[in-house]
């Protein structure tokens, strides 16, 4: 008997058939036994095995790589754009159900108040996720029409996107 997982594996017993002998060698057992525990008793014990249990390497073993990290960047940019178009559609249905004047022309009179670096950040904050988003999703737009789906043809739209980002928001930034 030698152990393997959580059990013991012991070999057959020679009574089985030589067919079965020939196509598992070995079985697996296991002695399980219950206690009667509380639900406090019970967490006490989980608490302990999560202290002793080992964490996951997760991210810090890995080498970061362009793929992931535009990966994770699209799916952040696509729910704080959702998330800002949201919450400017309910500021307008909240101000007309509370019977507010907030119309576009209030937003755009708040923004010609601001300094001018400001402005700049303001659009830069807008203007950067907005180009990476549509320039990632006409990434994914080639993909889905099979082409560059090799590594060298990923990393090569990968760094069109971050240019075309650069360019591209970089060029909204000083409208």
């Amino acid at each position: 008997m030698f152990r393997q997982g959580l059990g013991l594996v012991r070999p057959f017993s020679r009574t089985t058939s030589p067919a079965l002998n020939r196509v598992a060698q070995y079985q697996l057992i296991r002695n399980v036994s219950t206690v009667k525990a509380s639900h406090d008793e019970e967490q006490e014990i989980l608490v302990a095995q999560r202290k002793v249990r080992p964490s996951s390497p997760h991210l810090t073993i890995y080498a970061p790589q362009l793929t992931w990290i535009l990966s994770s960047f699209h799916r952040i940019t696509g729910v704080g754009l959702a998330g800002g178009f949201y919450a400017l559609t309910c500021g307008y249905a909240a101000a007309n159900l509370l019977g507010y004047d907030f119309t576009s022309a209030d937003i755009v009179g708040l923004y010609s108040q601001l300094p001018e670096y400001l402005k700049y950040s303001v659009k830069a904050i807008a203007a950067y996720p907005f180009v990476f988003h549509i320039s990632n999703g006409l990434r994914h737009l080639v993909w889905d029409f099979g082409k560059e789906l090799t590594i060298p043809g990923v990393y090569r739209t990968g760094y069109a996107v971050l240019a075309s980002t650069a360019l591209v928001a970089t060029g909204l930034l000083f409208l």
